[in-house]
């Protein structure tokens, strides 16, 4: 062989217990090094290029050579080595010509009831000002989602606000509608919610129980923490009024498992505490956290030290949920558990999320937007219900979007997890929806390590809870929000 190099942006080593584990970044699949690729490894590592005879010199006593012949064929198949000789190769970028959505946001009112003081929505507004969606508006979203979910089998509906039950009449007719249509074109619907739980009434939950929504709680903790924040529009805390309908909720609801979404403000930042009540005082499946650092209001955002610390007490928990797994149970941790679904598939990501390419949000006048979070925002629009998706223009952001190369992410160990994050994020924050989340960087990669550990002690000690727990979950969940890397919950604000 020639002069070989390393291409260390595409190959990342963690050592977890004697186990040397080589994370192959551009798949994000994780093998386990034995010791002929282990001495190869650590030989390309020193060694800025390596031809056969270093290669003889430094391991042809250890090794046979048909062994590191073998071992450096698999790492050039792999591109975690190459000829030293050949220059960077460009990113392919996939054009988009089509849009196969799987996904649908439909923003049924402006209008919320409570005046949470981080919330992200631009077009919030108090119950009396709210502008409620119409179902000529909402049948024809369903109506595009069917068109460009030709060749899906199955198809999701998500009801956003505001509060999306201040407009319980139009979802009723839109479940109505989509389940009769769904059922024309062969297909299947799943339906999900995300509430504040202040306007739950026992009918409404027999309601959801009858057509399976996935419902998810939004509430960040115990009574101190959650009245901080989750207000009422008179400025009254909502705990209590929380609490006793989220009672009722898990008391009822059997279709599927509730799940509850925190987010971790300036002086809310107690995860294990929250965790604890949220999942074993008051009975939630799962609890994920959602740290808050570009809402409008900046003294609620966490800072740079705030949120180092938040991620330190996230793998606290991540280690309590990793000696549980051992054991074969479950604490229900949302983070750890899609971080350790994106290590044991192998999620491999050119964008951050489907925004826009597999799900779209649409607004009260029927305009598309990439997600909920972007609606009422000054950013483009990619169309209407009524005339359909501009694919060119939408297109051409997809496109744009699978190449960070100018913002550092080409040579990120975590960039097949990640793509650069959150786009809303990176526009709230920076001004540009393809601007990485810088602040995010460091603490990511930390905590996809942290997973890599967490995955391989699991699998040492019980490799059944991946079968029995998260392929399950998998199953019946449905899209919510983007998430900064997609290790971090980030499901609707309500």
């Amino acid at each position: 062989m020639g002069f070989l190099k390393l291409v260390t942006h595409n190959a990342h080593r963690v050592d977890v217990e004697g186990h040397a584990m080589l994370m192959h970044v551009p798949s994000s699949s994780l093998f386990e090094l034995d010791g002929v690729s282990r001495d190869v490894y650590d030989l390309f590592r020193r060694a800025p290029a390596v031809d056969a005879a270093l290669m003889q010199q430094e391991l042809g006593q250890r090794h046979a050579p048909g062994d590191l012949s073998d071992c450096v064929q698999s790492f050039l198949d792999l591109d975690i080595l190459r000829d030293a000789a050949q220059p960077e190769v460009a990113r392919e970028i996939v054009k988009v010509e089509e849009i196969p959505l799987s996904t649908i946001i439909i923003n049924v009112n402006t209008g919320c009831n409570l005046a949470c003081t981080y919330c992200y929505k631009e077009d919030l507004a108090v119950p009396s000002k709210g502008e409620k969606m119409g179902f000529e508006t909402a049948r024809q979203s369903v109506e595009l989602l069917l068109r460009q979910a030709r060749d899906r089998d199955r198809v999701n509906i998500v009801f956003f606000g505001g509060e999306p039950l201040s407009n319980m009449p139009l979802i009723r007719d839109v479940v109505a509608y989509a389940e009769a249509r769904v059922a024309e074109e062969g297909k299947t619907v799943d339906f999900s919610l995300t509430t504040n739980a202040t306007l739950l009434t026992e009918e409404m939950v027999d309601w959801f129980n009858t057509h399976r929504f996935a419902l998810t709680v939004s509430m960040d903790g115990p009574k101190a923490l959650h009245d901080m924040n989750r207000k009422t529009v008179g400025g009254k805390g909502t705990y209590d009024v929380v609490e006793r309908k989220v009672r009722m909720l898990l008391s009822r609801y059997t279709a599927r498992p509730v799940g509850v979404r925190v987010t971790l403000t300036r002086g809310v930042t107690d995860v294990i505490g929250i965790h604890d009540h949220l999942k074993n005082d008051l009975g939630f499946a799962e609890v994920g956290f959602g740290p808050a650092t570009s809402g409008p209001i900046a003294v609620f955002n966490l800072d740079d030290g705030a949120l180092k610390r938040v991620f330190e007490d996230m793998k606290a928990l991540g280690r309590q949920y990793t000696e549980a797994a051992c054991r074969g149970e479950n604490i229900g941790f949302s983070n750890m558990h899609q971080l350790l679904t994106d290590i044991a598939q192998g999620t491999k990501k050119a964008v951050p999320c489907g925004a826009g390419l597999g799900m779209l949000a649409v607004d009260k006048a029927g305009d598309l937007h990439l997600c909920h979070r972007f609606v009422g925002s000054n950013e483009p629009t990619y169309g209407n219900v009524a005339t359909g998706i501009d694919v060119p223009k939408l297109g051409k952001f997809i496109e744009t979007a699978q190449d960070r190369s100018n913002f550092g992410c080409k040579t990120c160990r975590i960039r097949s997890i990640c793509a650069g994050g959150c786009y809303h994020e990176s526009y709230a924050r920076q001004g540009d929806a393809f601007a990485p989340v810088y602040h995010y960087c460091d603490l990511m990669r930390d905590w996809v390590d942290f997973g890599i550990d967490a995955y391989v002690r699991i699998m040492q000690a019980n490799p059944a809870f991946f079968r029995t727990e998260l392929e399950p979950r998998q199953s019946r969940s449905t899209p919510q929000a983007a998430s900064p890397s997609a290790t971090l919950s980030q499901e609707p604000i309500q």
